[in-house]
């Protein structure tokens, strides 16, 4: 099986060599700016305690973190939106070893910013059988300390792609929610974290299972 890593470091060399150069430069400065202001920092960390929360499923149904947690372990996944191509193979990375995350004894999550019906979208395209949360407006994101706001400068170059921010979110805010991955335990104890603002940097699904049969042993 293709690692998630192995995954991104080959649609980046494809990227590389379809997207102009200096638009290339111009989106890793943003995403340096974007490091040096340490962000990251800001995040809830291993050992913290997550935040509670209650948010719609894709089905609209009300689900909350307390919920899940009666059951399992939760495995927590924060991503952009379904027009953002590193969350997708993320989610589709998630689903192909989701067998293996239930049976080390999790429940596996998603939450994004993007309204119902991209989620749904997003849910249907990568053939998703987990639950995706719709964290309108950030909120859950922001009590994880990992909302931030899109550089300017991305803007133009996001529009000309053909991604529209503001029409998956609902909003004209253009914030988003760095990439993050936790393990919760049933008291809410964040057992592990991977938060990154560098957007092309996901937690390895693999390594994930590895961390939970380790919990579990």
């Amino acid at each position: 099986m293709t690692l998630l890593r192995e995954e991104i470091a080959q649609y980046d060399e494809n990227k590389a060599k379809q997207v102009a150069n200096d638009i290339l430069q111009t989106m890793a400065q943003a995403t340096q700016y974007l490091k040096e202001k340490n962000i990251e920092n800001k995040a809830i960390k291993t050992n913290d305690v997550a935040p509670e929360f209650n948010l719609m499923n894709h089905k609209n149904e009300p689900k909350s973190l307390k919920q899940y947690l009666e059951k399992s372990l939760v495995v927590l996944s924060f991503y952009r939106g379904g027009w953002c191509p590193y969350c997708n193979m993320e989610l589709h990375a998630l689903q192909e070893l989701l067998a293996d995350i239930e049976k080390a004894g999790a429940i596996l999550l998603a939450v994004s910013p993007e309204v119902p019906d991209h989620s749904l979208s997003t849910h249907i395209n990568n053939k998703l059988t987990f639950d995706i949360l719709y964290d309108k407006g950030n909120e859950v994101a922001k009590k994880f300390g990992l909302v931030f706001q899109l550089p300017e400068v991305l803007k133009p170059i996001y529009a000309n792609f053909g991604l529209d921010i503001q029409g998956h979110n609902g909003d004209d805010t253009f914030k988003l929610p760095m990439p993050a991955t936790y393990i919760i335990n049933q008291k809410g104890k964040v057992l592990y974290d991977f938060v990154d603002a560098d957007y092309t940097k996901r937690s390895e699904p693999g390594e994930i299972i590895d961390i939970l049969n380790t919990i579990n042993s």
